[in-house]
C-alpha cells in the first residue's frame, strides 16, 4: 500500500505506517507535539489489540479534522456504514483494493 500511495502522491507527503493502534497512536501524538497534522488515517478493520473502527473512534475524539480511510476483507456494510456516520468515514476499501480506489481514497480525504 504504501507503495502504492508514494508512487502516485511521489514526495509531497510524508509516509508513516504502524504495525498496530498503539504504534498508530504513538505516532499520531509525537507528529501533532512535533507541529505536524496528520491528514489522512488508513487503518485495516482487524488488527491486533485495537480494531480500526475502535481506533478510529478515538482518533476523531481527539482529533476530528483527521480524515480517516478504513480497509476490510469482512466488515458488515451495517457496522461500516455506522462508523461512517459517527466519525466522518471518508471510505471502506474492500480488500483486496484496487490501486485507482486506494488513491482516489487518499485524494478525496486531502481535497475534504
Amino acid at each position: 500500500m504504501k507503495s502504492q500511495v508514494k508512487h502516485h502522491f511521489g514526495e509531497r507527503f510524508k509516509y508513516l505506517t504502524a504495525e498496530n493502534a498503539k504504534e498508530a497512536w504513538d505516532l499520531i501524538l509525537e507528529l501533532e507535539e512535533e507541529g505536524n497534522s496528520v491528514a489522512v488515517i488508513i487503518s485495516d478493520w482487524s488488527m491486533p489489540g485495537m480494531n480500526g473502527d475502535e481506533f478510529l473512534r478515538k482518533v476523531h475524539k481527539r482529533f476530528p479534522s483527521i480524515e480517516k480511510v478504513i480497509i476490510t476483507g469482512f466488515a458488515d456494510e451495517k457496522l461500516v456504514d455506522a462508523l461512517a456516520k459517527e466519525i466522518g468515514l471518508i471510505t471502506c476499501l474492500k480488500k483486496p483494493w484496487d490501486e485507482m480506489e486506494l488513491i482516489t481514497a487518499i485524494s478525496q480525504a486531502i481535497e475534504h
